[in-house]
């Protein structure tokens, strides 16, 4: 069976308690199977990748620059687009969900095109704009994530 490519989308500078999050949201996904997408770099992208890295989940990420040594340390799979900012719409095209874990205006960019996409977006501490579906804990945006998958 095909790993199922979830995105995950957040601050490059989150509190320790979006990055706990964020490890505990790649965890879970890991556990289920499915592959962590995200922009390869620090922050939620390496609290996520830890995460699952750490359960033995694959993990992918989709660098702006064209450097695949910029990745963090838990991305086994890096792509070194060298698109900058475009390349957030690479990392929508590839998944089948989102979750956003708080998140600036590079989080808000991601959150739009995969709305725009039609792609179920998961929101946790973050934007509060029309579409994202709310969870309160890191397990209940997994929830969220697998009851969109199946």
């Amino acid at each position: 069976m095909k790993s199922k490519p979830i995105g995950v989308i957040g601050s490059s500078a989150p509190s320790d308690k979006h990055y706990d999050y964020a490890v505990r949201v790649g965890k879970l996904l890991a556990e289920h199977g499915l592959m962590i997408v995200c922009g390869g770099l620090g922050g939620i992208m390496e609290g996520v990748c830890k995460g699952a890295y750490e359960a033995g989940g694959l993990t992918v990420g989709i660098l702006p620059d064209d450097a695949p040594e910029s990745a963090n340390g838990f991305v086994r799979i890096a792509i070194a687009t060298g698109m900058g900012q475009a390349r957030n719409k690479v990392i929508i095209n590839t998944c089948k969900a989102f979750i956003a874990i708080s998140g600036g205006y590079g989080t808000l960019s991601e959150i739009a095109f995969a709305l725009a996409a039609g792609k179920p977006v998961i929101g946790l501490e973050t934007w509060n704009i029309e579409g994202i579906l709310k969870a309160d804990s890191p397990e209940r945006a997994v929830e969220l994530v697998l009851e969109r998958l199946s």
